[in-house]
């Protein structure tokens, strides 16, 4: 399984922007596809972005589409999200996810997580 690190996390105001980085070990980056979840405080983890293993299709949450873009660099292992127009209801922790099958699915069906990225919005 492929190790994942997630930083780039904060403290913002509304409106304001993040870039989240999902750092992973191993040479085997580009078998993965990623998506990122997010779980709220009380709620349960949803997903909100997602990408195949060569960057060529993405997909996202209608809750961040428009606002959010999902991107990767196989050569650096990383992928990353980038948050614009953040609002207060994307406060949650952020989380990473790679699966060697898919790149869209639900929490269960990703092997490999990182530790979660906190991402707070003030009003």
């Amino acid at each position: 399984q492929v190790q994942l690190v997630e930083s780039g996390g904060g403290l913002v105001q509304s409106g304001g922007s993040l870039r989240l980085s999902c750092a992973a070990s191993g040479r085997s980056f580009s078998t993965y596809g990623i998506s990122w979840f997010r779980q709220a405080l009380g709620k349960e983890r949803e997903f909100v972005a997602a990408i195949s293993w060569t960057g060529g299709n993405t997909y996202y949450a209608d809750s961040v589409k428009g606002r959010f873009t999902i991107s990767r660099d196989n050569a650096k292992n990383t992928g990353y999200l980038q948050m614009n127009s953040l609002k207060p209801e994307d406060t949650a922790v952020y989380y990473c996810a790679a699966s060697r099958f898919r790149y869209i699915g639900t929490p269960e069906d990703f092997g490999s997580w990182g530790q979660g990225t906190q991402v707070t919005v003030s009003s």
